[in-house]
């Protein structure tokens, strides 16, 4: 989702709180399983790096503990998520990929 800013370009916009967590986590993807660690994760996806990075529009899914704090539980929770992914990017040398969180399961 873009928003004009007036000045005659778009900028994005934000539909949920990104938190920066750096977790591991195991990608199932129909390529197989890939090892990734996350940079930051929001209620509606992540960002994530890996290599190799799974495919553009490819279907993954994972489960990811999430701290307490971030929560607001007393325990850490566990989710699991099915998303697709969106976006490939290389900063630094480091290759990286968004994927959007289509459905989402809290394990308590």
């Amino acid at each position: 989702m873009t928003t004009w800013n007036g000045t005659g370009t778009t900028v994005p916009v934000r539909t949920a709180v990104r938190f920066p967590i750096r977790a591991c986590v195991h990608l199932k993807t129909a390529e197989g399983d890939i090892i990734a660690t996350t940079e930051n994760i929001s209620a509606n996806g992540l960002l994530f790096q890996c290599d190799p990075l799974p495919r553009l529009d490819s279907r993954i899914e994972f489960t990811i503990l999430m701290p307490a704090a971030v929560m607001g539980t007393e325990e850490d929770v566990s989710i699991h998520c099915v998303g697709r992914v969106v976006r490939h990017d290389t900063q630094d040398d480091e290759k990286k990929a968004a994927a959007i969180i289509d459905e989402y399961l809290l394990k308590v």
